[in-house]
Formats: structure tokens, sequence, C-alpha cells
């Protein structure tokens, strides 16, 4: 059963015409009915309360605590279907409404509107926090009251997560994450990530590059919800081939899939309007957060994780498109590694076992990706049957500083998806023609890709994309204006610059901000104050330089993403 209460001043109600033809009015029924100072409760009796014997126990006292809560003495029960989509038969539904009526009349005034017939009505709510409140009434609602949680005890057992180091390499990512600040972990929500303010500043910065370089590859960005109805995911083929690995929940008597991919949502992005070949290729890209099951025992750190950020894109183009629009995304790809330093080799991975398409499609696909491959004379290696579901793809597996590799970047050609969707768009002859997708990732999961980064610099990254840029550190209590001064400038000038004027030893200063990792360790003492100059140490080695130049320097550094 679904309530909503309304603590009102008033509320007027009258029938109108029959909505259920084997229901009569009583006499008092038939006029206006008006009632003052009411707890009004909309109901919608449901077919799961038909198996539910405690179901008049659960609602009455539901009711009755609502009303003692507002100081209501007077309610009025009002039949009201459009709370469910899961109806109960009227009968059980008059039944189970009369017997409330006469369990609740033992203690308030009540009033009960006609059932069965269409009514208008009227109501003035009233304006406290309590005015509005819905319920819903389930088997186990009558051992849901009954709760009682010790939360001392419960903090006590979401506080024992620790991380163990003790079987942790030096460079290990969660080690250095530790050290810098950037992020935690907590059984509360396993194998999803707690972004501290420093690792967060990181994970945008990495946002803000991608969507800098989207808009000069002409790429749209798009945002879909990230719960969807489970109709979807069978029309995409997810619900037969991947649901060991989607978390389903239920709303109203629908099943919903908590997304483990963006690319269904953005096909009905496509289908909302119209598309000519004119449009194409369309480049449509989602910074989506996705889900997906894992075991708890293959959760590690950023690498494996059960929520994570991918940065999705896909492409829509025609068959004579499709070789220009891959190698788009492979210099693209190229692009980006490049950036951080990253080398790779890259895998076609071909047709697996469980998919969806013919084979005639297949051999199409896969075709295709090796003659673009071919065309780039860029070495693969055939990864048989590691394609997905849908159709065949290019992995790029990058090198970090430790010799390991790992499959980052994806290009995924498919004939299938744009098929059992619909999609389409009008050819120059006016004809209805089919697209081809790709569907692409750089990054691949956002928290992966900042895991292999820090291990790959040891946490000393560059300084664009360093948390903390530069940390001031005062040689003595005199120099702490000159300090804060240089503070504020570096922080106008958008750089991310903290200071430190603690007692502590400078040697012990400059230590902290190496083991914080922070780039940029800048000491000013009298003869800096004196000349304007900085004595700033990097990598171990310091060096005098006048402030202007530096800042000059840094500004020049940061804006090239050097």
């Amino acid at each position: 059963m679904k309530i909503l209460s309304l603590h009102c001043d008033f509320i007027k109600f009258k029938p109108l015409k029959k909505a259920i033809n084997s229901t009569v009015l009583k006499k008092n029924e038939e006029k206006e009915i008006q009632v003052k100072e009411p707890l009004v409760i909309f109901t919608a009796v449901e077919k799961q309360d038909e198996s539910n014997s405690n179901i008049i126990q659960q609602i009455t006292k539901e009711i009755k605590d609502i009303a003692k809560q507002v100081s209501a003495k007077n309610i009025v029960l009002y039949p009201y279907a459009h709370l469910s989509s899961s109806l109960s038969s009227p009968d059980f539904a008059q039944k189970t409404l009369e017997q409330t009526e006469k369990k609740l009349a033992e203690e308030f005034k009540v009033t009960r509107a006609p059932f069965g017939y269409y009514k208008e009505f009227e109501l003035k709510c009233k304006g406290h926090p309590l005015s509005e409140l819905s319920r819903e009434i389930t088997n186990q609602g009558e051992e849901k009251i009954k709760e009682n949680y010790d939360y001392k005890k419960l903090l006590k057992q979401i506080s024992k997560s620790k991380l163990d180091t003790r079987k942790l390499k030096e460079n290990d990512h969660r080690i250095i994450g530790k050290q810098m600040d950037l992020f935690s972990f907590s059984e509360t929500a396993p194998g999803m990530v707690f972004w501290h303010n420093n690792g967060l500043i990181i994970y945008n910065e990495l946002i803000n590059l991608m969507r800098q370089e989207l808009r000069k590859e002409n790429y749209q960005e798009i945002k879909t919800p990230e719960i969807l109805d489970k109709k979807l995911w069978q029309i995409s083929g997810h619900w037969e081939k991947y649901k060991e690995n989607i978390f389903l929940t239920n709303y109203e008597n629908r099943d919903f899939a908590v997304k483990p991919m963006n690319c269904p949502g953005g096909m009905l992005v496509y289908k909302n309007s119209p598309k000519s070949y004119k449009d194409l290729p369309l480049r449509v890209a989602e910074l989506g957060t996705v889900h997906r099951q894992e075991l708890s025992g293959v959760l590690g750190g950023l690498f494996r994780v059960i929520q994570f950020t991918q940065d999705d894109a896909h492409i829509y183009c025609t068959e004579k498109q499709l070789e220009n629009e891959i190698i788009k995304i492979m210099n693209f790809t190229d692009k980006i590694y490049k950036l951080f330093n990253f080398k790779y080799h890259v895998e076609l991975s071909t047709r697996p076992e469980k998919r969806i398409g013919s084979d005639k499609i297949w051999d199409k696909a896969e075709r295709v990706l090796e003659k673009v491959l071919k065309k780039k004379k860029m070495k693969f290696k055939i990864n048989k049957g590691d394609g997905a579901f849908y159709g065949p793809k290019i992995d790029f597996h990058i090198k970090d500083s430790l010799g390991r590799t790992w499959q980052c970047g994806t290009i995924q050609l498919d004939f299938a998806m744009p098929e059992r969707f619909g999609l389409t768009y009008k050819d120059e002859k006016n004809k209805m023609q089919r697209p081809i997708m790709l569907h692409r990732t750089i990054y691949g999961s956002l928290e992966r890709f900042i895991g292999i980064l820090l291990e790959h610099t040891k946490g000393k990254l560059p300084l664009w994309l360093a948390p903390t840029q530069a940390r001031i550190i005062n040689f003595t209590d005199r120099n702490n204006k000159a300090v804060e001064k240089l503070a504020e400038e570096l922080k106008q000038q958008n750089f991310r610059t903290d200071i430190d004027l603690s007692s502590e030893p400078l040697g012990g200063k400059i230590k902290q901000a190496e083991i914080e990792k922070i780039p940029l360790i800048i000491t000013i003492g009298d003869r800096e104050e004196k000349t304007g100059s900085l004595a700033v140490r990097r990598n171990g080695k310091v060096t005098t330089i006048n402030k202007d130049k530096f800042i000059e320097q840094i500004e020049k550094e940061v804006d090239g993403k050097q």
C-alpha cells in the first residue's frame, strides 16, 4: 500500500461520476463534503497487500503515528489510485478502506471519501515540515517499525577498514594516495572511491583536459541518467550478456538497472531528433559514472572498482567515413598518451563466444579494423575472442614505469546496436539508412588511469596536474607577511598554493612538502625579501630566481601542459 498524508487547513470533495460500475453512493456521500483541520490520507491499495494478513494493523498504526505527530483529530481516508501502477482488486481495496476506517474510528473522527468514483477536490495544505509525508506499507512494514539501531555499534563496525601497507610496494598508488591525501575507501561503499580535495583536483584537471581536447575534435558532450529501465538493457543486449555484472533495483514494481555502460542512454539521445547525412559524422562524448558488480576479492584500490567514470564517446558515421573516424580516434589517443609519456602497444580483439549480430557482420567489422591498423602501419597482435559482445575492438595497452601494461583506451566497431535501437539517418537521396557506431575511450576508467599515473610518476605529477603546485615556507617569523603576500599573488594567478608558517625547523618543513609530492617548495628569508628573489627547490635542487621571471616560467609550463 502507498499513502500520501497531507495535514490541511481544510479539504472539500464531491463525487462526479462512476469509475467502477458496481459501486453505489450512500445518501450523505452525494453532496460536497468539507472537513476542517484534517489529516488527509490519500491511499492506493496494491496487489501485494492481498497476501499481507497484517495490512490493516500496519496501515492504522502508520496513520495513528502521523496523526499524533501533527496533533490531528480528524482523518480523511481518500482513495487515490494514481499513487500506484499495481492496484489490488476493487473489492479488496474497498474492504481494506472500510476496515481501516472502523479501526481508526476508535480514536479519531474519520471521514471516508467515496470509493469507485471520479471526484473533484480542493484543499489547503499547511506549511510545517510534517504536513506532507509519503509512506509505503509492505509485508515487512511491521518489522521495519520495530527496528532499533545501536548507532555506536554500527559506527564502530564501519570504522574498521584500515589500509595494510605491509605487503604493498613503495610506489603503490594507495600509499601515495595516503601521503598526498588524495582518496580513501570505506566498507560502507565497497569498490567506490571517496575523493578528498587533493584527489578531486587531479580528477577534475584530467576531465578539464579531456573537455578541451574534445572541443578541438568537434565533439558534443551529453549526460544521461545512471538508472534506466530494464527494457533498455534488453534492447541493447546487456540484459542477456551482462546481467550478472549489473546492479538492479525496483521502483513502483518496475525493474531498473544501474548503468554499467553509457552507450544505450546515448542512443536514446541520438533518436530524440531526426538525422541526415549532413549531421554525420556525429561525435558525442559522455564522461559518465557507471557501476559494475565485482567480487570483493578482486577489488584493489583504484585499479579495480565498482563505481568509476568512463571518458566514453560514441561516433555515428557512414561506411565511407568509418576509416577516417577510426584514424582520428587513434591520433587523439596517441596525443593524450604522449602528454603523460606513456608508451603503449595495440591489440585487435575479435569476436567472443557470447555475442550479438551475425557472423557476416562480424567478418566485415573485423576486416575494417585490421585494414585501418595496417594502413596506419601499426604493429598489433590478435587477441582472439576478447571483443565486446556487440563488436570487435582495437585496445590500447599503456606501459607504466614498472613495465606493467594496462588496457585503457579502446575503439569498438558496432553494427549491431544501431540496428537494435532502430537508429537511422536520411541520405542524399532522401532514403533512410543505418549509421555505423564507434564506441571509444582514451582514459578508460578515470580512476584506474589516475592510479596508473600515480605509480608511473611515483606521485611526482607534472606541475599542471599537481594538487598543490607550490608551498611557500618562512625562514623565520619575520618573513611571515612576505610569505602570505606571495601566496596571495600566486593564487590570483590561479596557481594552487599553500603556506607553512609552523614552528617546525626548516628541514622538517621541506621534508614534509617532499613527502606530499609538492613540485615547487619556495623559501623566503631576509635575503629573498631584500632582493625580491625566491629560493625555489624542485626535485632536490635549489635555484634563486627573480619573482616575476618565476611566475612567467610556471605560467608557460602550466599552460603548455609540460
